[in-house]
């Protein structure tokens, strides 16, 4: 016999009703923990989406066409979880990033070129990503050359220096940031009946500029980047085939997350600038000016926030995601947890990217906006050739056995890259002829 706290007798190696209820665990709260510890890849890939490249889009959307595109964006969400959620399986099933298994199923040309033009689009976007700290930085009076280089070393220490949990746990906290435009959106009292409707109702000017920004939001959306790094993210994370279920919760609420800031951006921008005529918009940090007198000092301010926080996420990710697929690409160690000696490929990649981008932003006449265009360009070109990549591998049965795509989902996946190719064809043929 054993004694409780209380002095009553209970049988030897039998717990008292207190204890034993402590120890249960519901099986709600199982499901949660269980959700948390696979949560990670599709919220981060979709939300680092919403860069300052990516608001700048949606702004220009906004600023220029009002309501009129929004169901744009309601495609490329769509498209967006479709492809995640593919991304996220391959990497899962396969245990191999996204250039890796191009090299192998397509060859070393193949996996090369794709990787070439992955670095060059992804410096430009990461020069994106930096040009965004330092115009919201200026809108509080601080200084490129105090706000880049600070934002470079933070981005720097944290992937560097931390473990693959740590990293998670200040990617995670960034995410809260976007709450700041869903809050810009309420305050700039937008026409909710027309923003709806453009957001079911396709119409579209047949138009340099219509057709460039569609293309732009597919793209900006639809991100290269995003895709190879989903992939490598969910192999990082040592997620299994018992994970996907709940994976693609995850999947599905990064990307609808992304989705719903790009909304917000867009109605923002259209109850404000496009209802007073102001269609100028160039990058997101004019936008975020222009609220100002239009809906007050503090839906500037949470703006600008809100572009600092997407920036530095995804000055954070992007570069990560170019040092997943070269290390991918040549068969190196790629892993958050390894220290520098174990995958100095890995980091090094990442510190060129972040080092290389960062100076081009404090170079005086820097031609910024040439870089951002041609990034941008070769980010749409190389969409549709990943997407093509993705789809053939999904197929592969040796490869991804069971998990390989049906006849319905090859379908869907067929749909969106006519999608993609009508839309860049049609970008290319308005940007050269």
């Amino acid at each position: 016999m054993t004694m409780t706290n209380s002095g009553k007798p209970v049988k030897a190696g039998k717990p008292a009703k207190s204890e034993k209820k402590s120890r249960e665990i519901s099986p709600k709260k199982i499901r949660v923990g269980a959700f948390l510890g696979v949560m990670g890849p599709g919220v981060l890939a979709g939300l680092s989406d919403d860069d300052p490249a990516g608001i700048t889009t949606y702004s220009q959307l906004g600023a220029h066409y009002g309501y009129r595109l929004m169901w744009v964006l309601l495609v490329s969400t769509i498209a967006l979880i479709i492809f995640q959620d593919l991304g996220a399986r391959i990497g899962v099933v396969t245990r191999q990033g996204l250039l890796g298994l191009v090299r192998q199923k397509y060859g070393a040309r193949s996996g090369i070129l794709s990787a070439t033009a992955l670095v060059i689009a992804n410096i430009g976007t990461m020069t994106a990503e930096f040009a965004g700290i330092a115009a919201a930085g200026q809108l509080f009076g601080l200084s490129r050359y105090i706000s880049v280089p600070i934002a470079a070393i933070v981005v720097s220490a944290l992937v560097l220096r931390g473990s693959f949990a740590r990293v998670e746990k200040v990617f995670f906290a960034l995410c809260a940031v976007f709450l700041a435009y869903v809050i810009a959106g309420f305050m700039s009292h937008p026409h909710w009946g027309a923003a709806f409707k453009g957001l079911v109702v396709p119409s579209m000017p047949i138009n340099h500029d219509a057709i460039y920004i569609a293309t732009a939001t597919l793209g900006t959306t639809l991100a290269p980047w995003g895709l190879a790094f989903i992939q490598s993210y969910a192999v990082d994370k040592r997620l299994s085939k018992d994970d996907l279920k709940l994976l693609r919760v995850d999947v599905w609420t990064g990307s609808l997350l992304t989705g719903v800031i790009g909304f917000f951006v867009i109605v923002t921008c259209a109850a404000t600038l496009n209802a007073h005529g102001i269609t100028n918009i160039t990058d997101a940090s004019q936008a975020a000016a222009a609220l100002k007198p239009l809906a007050g000092t503090l839906a500037k301010d949470l703006f600008a926030v809100g572009l600092i926080g997407a920036a530095l996420l995804a000055a954070s990710i992007l570069p990560l995601s170019t040092a997943y697929s070269i290390s991918d690409l040549t068969g190196r160690p790629a892993a958050l947890d390894d220290s520098f000696e174990e995958a100095p490929l890995f980091y090094s990649t990442f510190a060129f990217i972040t080092v290389l981008a960062a100076s081009l932003i404090l170079i005086p006449g820097a031609p910024l906006i040439t870089i951002l265009i041609i990034s941008q360009i070769i980010n749409a070109v190389l969409l549709l050739p990943l997407l093509l990549y993705m789809f053939g591998i999904s197929r592969d049965k040796r490869l991804m056995g069971e998990f390989s795509a049906t006849k319905v989902m090859s379908s869907i996946y067929s749909v969106i890259i006519a999608i993609v190719a009508v839309c860049v064809c049609a970008m290319l043929w308005f940007t050269f002829f």
